[in-house]
This record gives C-alpha cells, structure tokens and sequence, in this order.
C-alpha cells in the first residue's frame, strides 16, 4: 500500500500501572503479591495494561500503512527532537497531551482515547477507528485546529520552562516556600505552599481543585450578620463558581494564578495571593529559599527549574501555541 506521506507520524504512549509496578518489583507475580496484599484487585491492572498494549498494536497497524512511524515513550519527551512536518498522535490519557505539547511548535496533535470506558478524554476526541479517516485529512489540512495557550516561565539565568495545563512554583517537600511576589504595582514577601499558574486548558484541573476549596470555605464563613453585604458575595462568588465549572477558554488571552495556602506573619503577607497575568502584566517572583525550590508544569516533577536564593521567575504568556486536532 502506498504511504500517505513521507513525514513521521510520532505516536506517543506511557507506561502503565502495571508496567510500573513491573518496573518496582522486577516480575508480575511480586507485583501481584504487592498489590493483593494492599488488598487490590490485580485483575484490574492486568485488564488495563491488556487494553492499552492492543491499542498500541492497533495504532501502529494502522499508521504504518499511512507514513513513517516512530514510537515515543512520555518519559523522553523533554530530550526528544520533533521535526517541524511530524504529526504527533498522543495515545492518551489526557495529561499524556499536556506533557506532549509542551515540547511542540506548532505541530497537530491527535488525542486518541484508547479505553474509552476507563477515561473521560476531554482532550481525547477520537479512537482508534476513527485513526483511518482523521490522520489523512490532517495531512491535507482539512481538520480543524483548536489553538492552546501556554504559560512560560523564564529565570534570570536564562532557563525557561513551558506548561500546557499549569505551572507550580514553590518547594519539592512539604515545607514552606519562602519568596516575594510582584504583579504590577503590588509586592509581597511570602511564606506558602507554592503558587499555580493556570492556563485556560488547565483551569478544569489543578486550579479548578482549589477555586473549589476556597469557595467552600468562603461560603462555609460567611455569617448572617453580613446580611446587608450578602448580595454582594453572593454575585461574587456565584461569578466565581461558574468560571471554576466551566473553565476558561483554550485560547484565552490570559493566565490565573492562586497562592496555596498563604500565611500571615510579621514577616509574610496575604493579601496578593490571586489574579491574572496577561501579555503586559507578568507575574515576577524571587526565591528566599536556600534549598529545595524547585519550578515544574504539568505534574512532571522530573523535568524541572531549580527555584532557589536569588533565582527570579517571570511568568507570561508563552510565545508558542499548541494546537489540537478536533
């Protein structure tokens, strides 16, 4: 069968459970021994890991008779050079999509679901049967693309990171992280759990999860004595919520972020801890850290900026997008 095209088509996968209890115990029947002792079902893990390894078969079966393949493990990502006519199709979950396009300029992305009955794929729109008609007509260009904002932080000794989903900011243990935060006009020394800038793909996660948690606590605070004011809050907090369920746009213009957890002391302030940054008002923090700063996007603590005494981060909007195939 003739090839569609010349270019590589770069499937993208992850490990498993299993493999990775695999990987920990060195044989299936210590992995099983570990998880039934824990009191799991192991016939999960292996159901699972059963699923995925055919829908990888499947993939490859049908994108090797359309173009040149090569497979991709996440892991590899942030050293894996993707040329600029790659067409990447990630075989999700959906943080297996925000770790991929990251690492991207420009290129389309697929997002595949490959158990539909296991994962929702909010970013996995297609399946595999649906490989065979969708990946042509990206090659043509008759797919439409949904464009993807991106964070950037960059550090004033030149590294810089991407994030897709969110950035995290803050220490790599449970302690507090120590820095100052300015936006705008406005500068504060901190003492916190770290800081997540969210993008608007990401605002149905990590930011979602704690929009949630302070207006729980807001609504559970607010007493009736504040009755005059209550109409007020209430507008307030209802606009709140509606934004924290359905999330910002892909491509909007701006990012938010929440401080985790602020606390006020003599020497630490509470009161910056939620805003937007856009393309003229970035949000700058220094490290007041000795040790254990540490910046990463996207859940991937591995590939990380190290955030430490003196270290300056500038959080703006990334000059790249990201695009998904719909």
């Amino acid at each position: 069968m003739q090839r569609a095209t010349e270019n590589k088509i770069i499937l993208v996968i992850r490990h498993t459970r299993l493999n990775k209890l695999m990987a920990r115990f060195s044989s299936l029947a210590q992995s099983r021994f570990y998880v039934e002792h824990q009191g799991a079902d192991f016939s999960e893990y292996l159901e699972e890991d059963k699923c995925y390894q055919s829908a990888i078969t499947k993939a490859m079966t049908v994108l090797s008779a359309l173009g040149r393949v090569q497979k991709v493990d996440r892991s590899f990502l942030p050293n894996f050079v993707f040329a600029e006519q790659d067409t990447i199709v990630v075989l999700g979950q959906d943080g297996l999509v925000a770790n991929t396009v990251k690492y991207l300029t420009g290129q389309p992305v697929i997002g595949v679901n490959p158990d539909p009955q296991r994962w929702e794929g909010i970013l996995l729109p297609f399946q595999l049967t649906d490989l065979v008609k969708v990946v042509p007509e990206v090659f043509a260009r008759r797919r439409l693309l949904k464009e993807v904002t991106m964070a950037k932080v960059k550090l004033n000794n030149g590294q810089y990171l991407y994030g897709v989903n969110d950035l995290f900011i803050g220490t790599r243990s449970h302690t507090s992280a120590l820095y100052q935060i300015k936006l705008g006009h406005q500068t504060e020394h901190h003492s916190s759990s770290g800081v997540i800038v969210s993008t608007g793909l990401g605002s149905t996660g990590w930011f979602k999860s704690l929009l949630t948690g302070a207006l729980g606590i807001t609504k559970a605070l607010l007493d009736e004595r504040l009755s005059q004011v209550s109409t007020r809050w209430n507008h307030d907090l209802n606009c709140l919520n509606h934004e924290c369920q359905t999330g910002m746009a892909w491509d909007a213009d701006f990012l938010h972020f929440i401080v985790r957890e602020p606390f006020p002391s003599m020497t630490s302030s509470a009161n910056l801890v939620f805003g937007q940054i856009t393309a003229k008002q970035p949000l700058q923090l220094t490290s007041q850290m000795s040790e254990n700063g540490v910046i990463f996007s996207d859940g991937i603590e591995s590939d990380f900026l190290e955030f430490n005494s003196g270290t300056q981060a500038k959080i703006t909007l990334a000059e790249k997008k990201g695009y998904l195939v719909v």
